[in-house]
């Protein structure tokens, strides 16, 4: 593991980067010690303040774990895809927010993924995650369920669609899709929808869910599309409307 002290890089940075990598690597093993604060700035040629940052940085990463006691120290963390998803769909909410995305690219790109998943989780799904999608579909059919119970309730719908699949990789990639994507959608379309229709669409794909049609299920994931994309219309429409009523 190698700096480079005259970079204008960060040197605490640097230090992250370097185990970082050899973590990915390999070099440094799933629940291996890393050597002490004071032996790695010896051999990064730094102070232990430096070290230290580094250090932290890799544990805000979930890289490292610290343990206290005679037998204590930094320890490489076994990242699972569940702890790694809270981190992905921030990032996700942050680069959706932060860049601007119009609703229809966050629409197609949102569908196109969930679509991915409509066969594999037509054939896998155990009873648990149809009970999950039928139990969500009940909740939303609910009289006084407000906006924001009915959100998380379409979020919970399709992350049980998602992890039906039973593919840690297609769940941890789609986390950003359906956590952060779908609640931005959300609070674009919310005051235009119907939420008959959005429950009958649901109900839709849980049937072909239960009866391992993935090709229906796509249908269905299709139609919803093309429904949230005619209210986020609808909305962008009326607005358009207010603003020329009344001009600030």
């Amino acid at each position: 593991m190698k700096i480079d002290p005259k970079s204008p890089s960060d040197l605490s940075a640097q230090i992250a980067k370097a185990i970082r990598d050899s973590i990915i690597t390999g070099s440094i093993i799933v629940d291996e010690r890393l050597p002490s604060e004071a032996e790695l700035a010896d051999q990064f040629q730094v102070s232990r303040p430096t070290v230290r940052e580094a250090l932290k940085r890799l544990a805000a990463q979930n890289l490292i774990r610290t343990q206290r006691g005679a037998t204590g120290g930094a320890f490489v963390r076994r990242l699972s895809y569940e702890d790694a998803q809270s981190q992905h769909t921030t990032t996700s909410t942050l680069l959706l927010s932060m860049n601007a995305v119009d609703f229809e690219t966050a629409c197609e790109a949102r569908f196109a993924l969930e679509r991915a998943c409509a066969k594999l989780s037509a054939e896998r799904r155990t009873p648990d995650h149809l009970a999950t999608m039928r139990a969500e579909i009940h909740r939303q059919s609910q009289p006084g369920l407000s906006d924001e119970s009915f959100c998380d309730s379409d979020v919970a719908f399709h992350r049980a669609l998602v992890d039906g699949a039973s593919n840690p990789v297609l769940s941890y990639q789609l986390a950003g899709a359906v956590e952060a994507m779908q609640p931005l959608m959300n609070m674009i379309t919310f005051t235009q929808r119907n939420r008959e229709r959005i429950v009958d669409l649901h109900a839709s794909i849980a049937d072909s869910i239960e009866s391992s049609d993935g090709l229906a299920v796509s249908e269905a994931l299709c139609h919803l599309e093309s429904y949230t994309k005619e209210l986020a219309q609808a909305f962008i429409t009326n607005r358009a409307n207010q603003l020329n009523t009344n001009p600030s």
